[in-house]
This record gives C-alpha cells, sequence and structure tokens, in this order.
C-alpha cells in the first residue's frame, strides 16, 4: 500500500519547477536532491488505475508555505501541467505514525469501522482519496457495501482512534445513496 508524500500543485516559472504540497513530516528528506520519488495519478471513480512513474529530484526549496521541486526530465511548464495533481507516494510499510493519537496514514485508517456519535454503525473505510481540496474517506457500508464519500475534516469527522476506529458527524443527507 501506498502514502501519499505530496502532490503536485502547479508550474512555477517556466522551466520546469513544480509546486508541490507536502504531506509528510519530513520533506528535505523525502525530496532531498538525488533522491527517486514514485508518482502516481490519483484514483478517479470508475476509471482504471494510472502506471505507477518514478521520478529523480535535482533540487527543492522552500517558497511562500510550500516546496518547489526539480525533477530530471521535466524542464518546461508544459511538463508541469501534465503533472498536475499527481501524487508522490512512498511504500506504506516503511513508516508508521508512532504514538501520536493525532497523527495516522492512510494504510492505518483502512479497514477501521465507522460510526455516527450516536453509536450506529456506517461501515468500514475502504480508502483515503487525495483530493486537492480535501481529503474523503472511502467508506463501504456496512448494509449494502456501496461507497461513501466522506471529506476527512474535523467538522465531520471529530475522532479516530486506530483501535476503536472512526466517529462521524454528518450532516443531513450525507449518508444517503
Amino acid at each position: 500500500m501506498d502514502l501519499v508524500i505530496g502532490r503536485v500543485v502547479k508550474p512555477h516559472g517556466v522551466r520546469g519547477e513544480l509546486v508541490v504540497d507536502i504531506r509528510t513530516d519530513d520533506p528535505e528528506l523525502r525530496f532531498a536532491p538525488g533522491t527517486v520519488v514514485r508518482g502516481v495519478m490519483p484514483r478517479v471513480k470508475g476509471a482504471a488505475p494510472t502506471a505507477e512513474r518514478e521520478f529523480t529530484v535535482t533540487a527543492a526549496r522552500n517558497h511562500s508555505g510550500r516546496l518547489l521541486v526539480s525533477l530530471a526530465g521535466v524542464s518546461d511548464r508544459g511538463a508541469v501541467d501534465d503533472l498536475r495533481g499527481l501524487l508522490f507516494v512512498i511504500d506504506a510499510d516503511d513508516v508508521d505514525s508512532g504514538d501520536d493519537p493525532d497523527e495516522f496514514y492512510d494504510h492505518e485508517l483502512i479497514g477501521l469501522p465507522v460510526r455516527i456519535v450516536d453509536g450506529e454503525t456506517v461501515g468500514e473505510v475502504r480508502d483515503v482519496i487525495h483530493l486537492p481540496g480535501s481529503d474523503l474517506l472511502a467508506v463501504a457500508a456496512a448494509d449494502d457495501g456501496r461507497e461513501i464519500l466522506i471529506p476527512f475534516v474535523a467538522e465531520i469527522v471529530p475522532e479516530v482512534s486506530r483501535t476503536d476506529g472512526v466517529v462521524i458527524d454528518p450532516p443531513e443527507g450525507l449518508l444517503e445513496g
């Protein structure tokens, strides 16, 4: 299983730098010059998964709260435009979130039970979908197995526990399918 460490947002300038939205606590290590990073386009519902690609980082620097990254073979704005939305990933087995109760990786959420704050069972987390605006929990409904997409924001997901599961406080209509 893969763990997302960054997402290509847009080009920066005309020489192939990418603006990367960081999703790792250790960007200096993950995007160090010379590092080979794996990239995959995000899953689109109903579409076949895209092939994974490897890139070699040639440079990385902080800029206005984001990371600017240069990759070997990506040398102009058009090449970066083709990579918009690309997710940089690592093998989830190489990391764990430790003992911090407020930090968890995708692979630690998958398989957790999901219930409403009143205790009613909703289903089980099947995937975490990373989108530009926010992340979504893809939940398999307990009653019929259909996929329910739940915005992974504190207002809707007030509690996450690696042992007890995910508690949601859904707005009206979110769980209706």
